[in-house]
């Protein structure tokens, strides 16, 4: 147990894409992570690789259980409360308003827009109480990942948009109430990210080519991760409250 890490955070979908990129960005500025994820043996191979600074927690990003454990386990390992937390855990849907499949949108919902809440309002909980010693001395933040499709209506994902809007709402409302009590709440809304989002969306290879070739350059979770480590290292008194990062080529959305 130490009390040297200068931030310590929570990461829900850390074992691939945009939240392991994010994991690894902040051990390698000395960070404390505790990585949440469905795949156990993903966690432990983090562990092993990354060292004492990460303890990873299995379960599903939306069960309370889940989100309790994330705070404890930082306290018990890292000897503090959490500082850091970001709502990363989602899944895509690909397909149309008209003839998506309403039972697999449920669990985007779940997972999307339960999840997030879930953890957001946890978070929100635990700050507020603890800023009211620590703030403007320590920044605490909750770094909330949305999408461009969450601000723009895709084409070719209608339905999952709709859980980013909802994301987008509960984010901004979120930063008005605890804002003012030196709590940070800051959007970022990726563009296209080559990850298994596309995979999981089943997004057919044709329309992951077109991405490519339109957009290409594309991103990958490491840009993402930069974008946030630079919100988050800022003076506590100054707050970024959203950003868009997209392909240089991305025109929309």
């Amino acid at each position: 147990m130490t009390h040297s890490y200068p931030r310590i955070a929570l990461v829900t979908g850390a074992t691939s894409g945009i939240g392991e990129a994010t994991v690894r960005k902040f051990i390698a500025s000395g960070f404390a992570v505790v990585g949440s994820g469905r795949t156990a043996t993903k966690l432990a191979e983090l562990e092993k690789e990354l060292g004492a600074a990460f303890v990873g927690v299995s379960g599903e990003a939306y069960d309370d259980s889940v989100i309790d454990l994330l705070f404890t386990t930082a306290e018990k390992h890292f000897g503090r409360q959490a500082d850091l937390v970001v709502v990363n855990a989602g899944r895509g849907l690909g397909g149309s308003v008209k003839d998506c499949d309403r039972t697999e949108f449920l669990d985007v919902l779940k997972v999307n827009v339960v999840g997030a809440l879930g953890l957001m309002q946890k978070a929100a909980q635990k700050m507020v109480e603890a800023q009211k010693t620590r703030f403007p001395q320590h920044a605490a933040d909750i770094i909330v990942i949305g999408s461009v499709v969450g601000k723009h209506v895709s084409p070719f994902s209608a339905v999952y948009g709709s859980t980013k809007f909802a994301v987008h709402s509960l984010a901004e409302g979120l930063r008005r109430e605890i804002g003012p009590k030196g709590v940070r709440v800051s959007l970022v809304m990726p563009g296209i990210v080559v990850s298994g989002f596309q995979e999981v969306a089943k997004y057919s290879d044709e329309l992951v080519k077109r991405f490519h070739d339109n957009f290409g350059p594309l991103l990958y979770g490491k840009d993402i991760a930069n974008a946030i480590h630079s919100i988050v290292t800022l003076p506590p008194h100054v707050h970024v409250s959203d950003i868009v990062v997209r392909p240089t080529r991305q025109d929309y959305p």
